[in-house]
């Protein structure tokens, strides 16, 4: 995890030059864009973003990607592990999407158990990924699941956040339990999102889970790579969790 989150703290000022870059044609787009159809049409931020992110791991040549079509957008295998990365974008009117759990796709994590919905327990068992990967030698490798986040203002489209988050391995169901996942939504016929009862798809509930619990110093599952200064202080209240970590992580 900590590769991953110095990486990110090294490329940053690439970084926010790619996320920018989109300011350079916005004559072009912008009245295209509709913030309120985020990930259902035309409009969608996380695929700008992705472009950015992915081309700048992908250059740095971390680990040899892998071609299973099960995974996460970035899947790759290094020396003692199986790495499945996957890229989160939230506006700041979702913002309760950001702080406190993220939605996964069944393709993304392997954290198989029970979860509590409406107060009746449901089995959760549509996680795709393997808690180990088999090797033609027969040997296990882990399975590691980390999950990018960032949070952008959604007028202006400027990044707040960008965050680094350590899924648990489902082998770890017996240590976290029910405090991982919580039901995801579903889109019902009349067109709104409703929380999904039958435990198809889930969130991650990662503020409920944020530390390593069996190593010994308590290290965090979350870093936070990149936090705005600049930005207004009805957000930097709002997101005091995050701006906590980022300042005791530079002391």
């Amino acid at each position: 995890m900590n590769k991953y989150f110095y990486f990110l703290k090294f490329a940053e000022d690439e970084l926010l030059h790619g996320f920018k870059t989109k300011y350079k044609i916005k004559s072009d787009w912008y009245s295209k864009w509709n913030p309120n159809e985020e990930g259902k049409g035309i409009s969608d931020f996380a695929t700008g973003a992705e472009r950015i992110v992915y081309s700048l791991l992908n250059g740095k040549g971390i680990g040899q990607p892998n071609s299973a079509p099960i995974g996460a957008d970035l899947f790759f295998e290094v020396d003692d592990a199986f790495i499945h990365i996957d890229l989160k974008t939230v506006q700041t009117r979702n913002l309760g999407d950001y702080t406190n759990d993220i939605f996964v796709g069944n393709n993304q994590n392997s954290y198989n158990g029970t979860l509590d919905v409406s107060g009746v327990e449901k089995i959760y068992d549509e996680a795709c990924l393997p808690t180990f990967y088999t090797l033609p030698d027969k040997s296990k490798k882990i399975c590691l699941t980390y999950f990018i986040t960032i949070l952008y203002e959604e007028l202006n489209l400027e990044i707040l956040t960008i965050s680094i988050i350590s899924m648990p391995n489902g082998a770890l169901f017996p240590v976290y339990g029910k405090r991982v996942l919580k039901a995801g939504k579903v889109l019902y016929p009349d067109g709104n999102p409703k929380r999904d009862t039958h435990a198809k798809s889930v969130r991650f509930k990662w503020k409920e889970v944020s530390e390593f619990e069996l190593l010994e110093s308590n290290k965090k599952r979350i870093k936070i790579a990149y936090f705005n200064n600049d930005m207004n202080s009805e957000f930097r209240e709002k997101l005091s969790y995050f701006n906590e970590l980022n300042i005791a992580q530079n002391s």
